[in-house]
């Protein structure tokens, strides 16, 4: 199978390429910056194997020759995002031109193509909702997504949604939850996990806010599970991928500094964040049943492993 990995040098793109190397299909990957693979498309710059090419999925005509010279592909995985809800409010302008408008694209381009999509959701879309996160909530509750990042998330949803009622297209929606592990790099933006690791390790000050739970999905369980849907893809599903590790957010800035030996002093404590949903409990039911997905990698496991990676990556 021939598939397309947009956003392929973050940290689900890069272990998603291997993975499904690893299992026999013929990858591309593009992301924003240059790197090796690419051979340029004017100029030939390389005579290397063209895995690869810079892309802005938000500019219609950098992915579209992506599709028409290196395709055709069979299945399109679009991991790439501007990701967060920090972000999202910061630099709002390419988080809705990458999250909305680049959407678009790939859908106006499979429309055309008729490649099948996995897309990568999230689980903020859940919102305030304070029950279980069951896939099917959205359909039977009208949920408040919290910041700019989850409206986008949502909007996604319903761009896929119209497209397969208009179009007949297949696609297949993932919703990840906190997803961590090595080859997280550090910037502010990142998630609690990384960003709780990268502090307690540079012995930088933290704030914690109380009350909230999460659900922590190590990296290597989440990919093998978003790669298992090429091989059982059934058009219009929509998954979960979270994993059975529920924690409170005080559980997690304990595990980091134990681990660290990192001064409790570096932690101030606040009550609940604003605009941030409180309890993250989340249904993978479905995932289990029909990706076989798996929870191979405790939280105190997962985050020993990136903090190891870390100490490495960062020569400390």
């Amino acid at each position: 199978m021939k598939i397309l990995v947009t956003g392929s040098k973050g940290i689900i793109g890069q272990k998603l390429i291997i993975e499904l190397e690893n299992r026999g299909h013929q990858v591309f990957g593009v992301d924003l910056l240059h790197h090796s693979g690419e051979i340029g498309y004017i100029q030939k710059m390389s005579h290397e194997k063209w895995t690869y090419s810079r892309c802005d999925i938000g500019e219609y005509r950098q992915i579209e020759r992506v599709v028409l010279e290196a395709g055709p592909f069979d299945l399109v995985y679009n991991c790439a995002a501007e990701f967060g809800r920090w972000n999202g409010e910061d630099y709002y302008e390419q988080m809705w031109k990458s999250n909305l408008i680049g959407l678009k694209n790939i859908i106006r381009l499979q429309e055309k193509h008729k490649f099948k999509l996995i897309h990568f959701s999230s689980s903020e879309v859940y919102g305030d909702y304070l029950d279980i996160m069951k896939e099917s909530v959205l359909e039977k509750h009208v949920i408040y997504q919290m910041n700019d990042y989850a409206i986008s998330k949502r909007a996604n949803e319903m761009q896929i949604k119209n497209s397969q009622i208009m179009y007949n297209t297949e696609t297949v929606i993932v919703r990840l939850f906190n997803t961590y592990g090595p080859g997280e790099y550090y910037h502010p933006y990142r998630s609690v996990n990384c960003k709780f690791c990268y502090h307690a390790l540079h012995k930088l000050p933290i704030e914690v806010f109380k009350g909230h739970y999460r659900s922590s999905t190590y990296v290597d369980d989440c990919v093998r599970t978003v790669a298992n849907i090429s091989e059982n893809f059934i058009p219009g599903r929509i998954y979960n991928i979270g994993s059975n590790d529920y924690h409170d957010i005080e559980t997690l800035a304990k595990i980091i500094w134990d681990y660290t030996s990192a001064s409790h002093e570096l932690i101030t404590f606040k009550e609940s964040e604003v605009l941030t949903t409180k309890d993250k409990r989340v249904n993978i039911e479905l995932s289990i049943k029909e990706l076989n997905h798996k929870t191979t990698i405790s939280l105190e496991e997962g985050v020993k492993k990136t903090i190891d990676w870390m100490k490495d990556y960062y020569r400390l």
